[in-house]
């Protein structure tokens, strides 16, 4: 199990504390591999590097300070600096997803996240690069590196090749939305088909909502496109489909794996995750 509870006060009631915030972890879910720890009904594992790896590259780290459930079962994942080097988090799912309805809460102020820093959600396979790009579906929230840039949310689908002289734009989309609203309690989801992608952002913390944010869709009906990574590149794509062992991966990251712009560490908190198949 993964706790981490601050206090304030006398060290000599922390038992007492402790015993009187104490919540057991959700129930683990059917068919479900057991993970590091419970989350939202579901088991996850820590990703933990000594060396930087993908994404970013980043070295992440599956310490207590940098990924931890609160008194609330709340999930804190944290950018933290160790010595002389920035250590990001990322937590993998043990159940395999498919065709759904991907709806996750915040529970904090993301205008606060380094400019340099990028929390997401996102599917992802490690073996269906080939043929479906890694079945990848992204929420994010970043200021992509630009400290002014008020656009924090972007949703896409891969194959998205920013490198490209001519990116694949019509599989991201940033929405104009007021940037206050993501100082407070959000919802966010994206509902993956064969024929089509939502995502839908709303205030608070129910699906569905009267309060919208802001909203998109990505249909069958686009280019298809294919991934490129260093010397492998994917079969083209449109929308790429789920496979076996696609999991779904919170993270917190350094752009280009470059140190915080404000040299200061950043915290995200995830109220709840839920999945409705389709």
């Amino acid at each position: 199990m993964l706790k981490k509870i601050h206090f304030t006060g006398i060290f000599c009631i922390v038992i007492i504390i402790l015993t009187a915030c104490y919540q057991p972890d959700p129930p683990v879910a059917n068919n479900e591999e057991k993970g590091d720890f419970s989350f939202s009904g579901y088991e996850w594992k820590l990703k933990s590097s000594t060396t930087t790896v993908g994404p970013g590259p980043n070295i992440f780290s599956a310490s207590s300070n940098n990924v931890w459930l609160d008194a609330n079962n709340m999930l804190h994942l944290k950018i933290t600096k160790n010595g002389t080097k920035w250590h990001c988090s990322e937590v993998v799912s043990t159940k395999e997803f498919g065709y759904g309805t991907y709806i996750f809460t915040t529970a904090s102020d993301l205008t606060k996240l380094d400019a340099n820093a990028i929390f997401g959600l996102f599917t992802w396979n490690s073996y269906s690069f080939q043929q479906q790009a890694n079945s990848e579906v992204d929420i994010e929230f970043s200021h992509w590196g630009n400290a002014n840039d008020s656009l924090l949310l972007t949703y896409s689908v891969q194959p998205v090749w920013f490198s490209n002289p001519s990116p694949y734009i019509e599989r991201t989309r940033r929405p104009t939305m007021p940037v206050k609203k993501l100082k407070g309690t959000c919802t966010h989801v994206f509902k993956w088909t064969p024929d089509l992608i939502t995502w839908e952002s709303y205030e608070g913390d129910a699906y569905p909502s009267s309060n919208p944010l802001s909203s998109w869709s990505y249909d069958k009906n686009n280019r298809t496109r294919q991934k490129i990574e260093g010397s492998r590149t994917s079969d083209p794509v449109v929308i790429p489909a789920p496979a076996d062992s696609t999991n779904v991966r919170f993270n917190l990251w350094l752009l280009n794996g470059l140190a915080p712009l404000t040299n200061t560490e950043s915290e995200v908190v995830i109220k709840s995750f839920r999945f409705i198949p389709l």
